[in-house]
């Protein structure tokens, strides 16, 4: 099946408010993980507002394109549907 950057963004639009693991490609073979809460969804990308006991900012933005790259990969701590 593909996947577009329009199924992408209906997708989290439905799930804004649950908690989330974003876990980013940083560099090579480097990984990045935040978790936090989905918060806003917009147009063009899509914001997750960090748990402040783990990091030292408070909000991080994401293209929906990060996603269709697996740039970002996405995954819901309330079931197992991953993105």
């Amino acid at each position: 099946m593909i996947v577009t950057i329009d199924d992408i963004k209906k997708n989290l639009e439905g799930r804004v408010g649950s908690p989330i693991q974003v876990v980013a490609q940083t560099g090579r073979k480097r990984q990045v993980k935040h978790k936090g809460i989905l918060s806003e969804v917009y147009k063009s990308l899509f914001i997750v507002d960090l748990n402040q006991e783990e990091n030292n900012y408070e909000r991080i933005s994401y293209s929906y394109s990060d996603i269709l790259t697996k740039t970002v990969e996405v995954s819901f701590l309330n079931d197992l549907l991953i993105l």
